[in-house]
């Protein structure tokens, strides 16, 4: 018998009851419940994910997290145990089914949109896996992201700051044409442009377009054809100017995903009478 949480729920970054309700069937069986079997699980996974959460939303350091959380070697071990099982990949590729498909889309996309942000790193990031982004006068690391058509997170690689975006997004459009074969055609803004576009088409059979910067135009412009980009959800969920603290790049780029996973945790929920937050269930 799987343990129930029984720690009061006082931080906006703990999961509701509905929100409870969609990810747990979504998380791999218990080792006890397995044929090879094995111990049972001393901390109940809500208590855990809520720690997960919270450390993100906070971007605390490990050590950091609060006291009536688990430990935070345990909450570590899982959030690590489930980046390598790919069970985050399925919480977001299966979260971003159910709203895809709630809004009568198809539940998987071919058209997506990609674009890139630099984010400051703590001290304890190694200079291996950082750098200097001239442009944005940032010294840390550059995480790149692909959407759907409505926003919705489908893959994302985190580089030092000083790479191109074109450099990245050859890694990064590699791992979609293995992983989502559906996807024929990517839009991205002039940063991506030149020998990537001949590349893409050539090499992975996917249409690649970039959107020009209208001549003139000053301070931040919505491109056409980008509008659906997850910048300002995701800038709520974990902050640029906040440095991040994660020493591998694979790490963040499992922090990122799991603010993106409690973004459209929050979206299917929203107006459901049982997605009240409560103090204690």
């Amino acid at each position: 018998m799987l343990l129930s949480s029984a720690r009061w729920r006082r931080y906006p970054s703990d999961t509701s009851v509905a929100e409870w309700a969609l990810i747990e069937p979504l998380l791999p069986r218990p080792a006890c419940r397995t044929k090879l079997g094995g111990r049972p699980e001393k901390w109940p996974r809500r208590d855990i994910v809520d720690a997960i959460r919270h450390l993100v939303d906070n971007g605390v350091k490990w050590r950091a997290l609060p006291a009536d959380y688990p430990p935070w070697q345990t909450v570590y071990y899982h959030f690590a145990a489930w980046h390598r099982r790919g069970v985050i990949g399925l919480l977001r590729d299966q979260l971003r089914r159910q709203i895809r498909t709630g809004q009568g889309r198809c539940p998987w996309p071919v058209t997506l949109i990609v674009d890139s942000q630099s984010v400051k790193g703590a001290e304890t990031v190694s200079e291996a896996t950082r750098g200097f982004d001239a442009g944005k006068k940032v010294n840390g690391r550059k995480r790149h992201i692909a959407v759907d058509t409505l926003g919705l997170p489908v893959m994302i690689t985190v580089t030092p700051a000083d790479t191109t975006d074109r450099d990245a997004a050859r890694e990064l459009l590699w791992r979609l044409r293995v992983m989502q074969p559906q996807i024929t055609q990517v839009w991205a803004d002039s940063a991506y442009g030149g020998q990537l576009v001949n590349w893409s088409g050539s090499f992975l059979d996917m249409s690649l377009k970039t959107v020009s910067r209208p001549c003139g135009a000053k301070g931040f412009v919505v491109l056409p054809r980008l509008e659906s980009r997850t910048d300002p959800g995701m800038d709520h969920e974990s902050p640029p100017q906040r440095p991040r603290y994660e020493r591998l790049p694979q790490h963040s780029e499992v922090h990122l995903t799991w603010a993106l996973i409690t973004l459209m945790t929050r979206r299917i929920t929203r107006g459901s009478h049982q997605a009240r937050w409560t103090r204690r269930v």
